[in-house]
């Protein structure tokens, strides 16, 4: 008899590279760029296309908001059994 464990794969990258770059620039611009540092801090898929939106948008308190929102959302995790 065989005991199978569940498997768990989740959407979280962690890249250390980005994430130094990421906070550093966050301090050069005084919180300009936190939502983007939080994304690439958590290992986010999506952490490119909150730099993007952050970028072009963040000037707008709406759209670093929505930056934000989409750095704060919770990882994708599908289990297999």
């Amino acid at each position: 008899m065989s005991i199978r464990h569940p498997i768990t794969v989740t959407d979280e990258r962690p890249r250390p590279v980005q994430v130094v770059v990421a906070w550093v620039l966050t301090v050069l611009t005084a919180g300009y760029f936190l939502p983007w540092a939080i994304a690439a801090t958590r290992g986010k898929s999506n952490t490119g296309v909150v730099f993007w939106v952050n970028l072009v948008l963040g000037w707008t308190v709406v759209g670093w908001v929505v930056a934000l929102v989409m750095a704060l959302t919770a990882h994708r995790r599908t289990t297999y059994t």
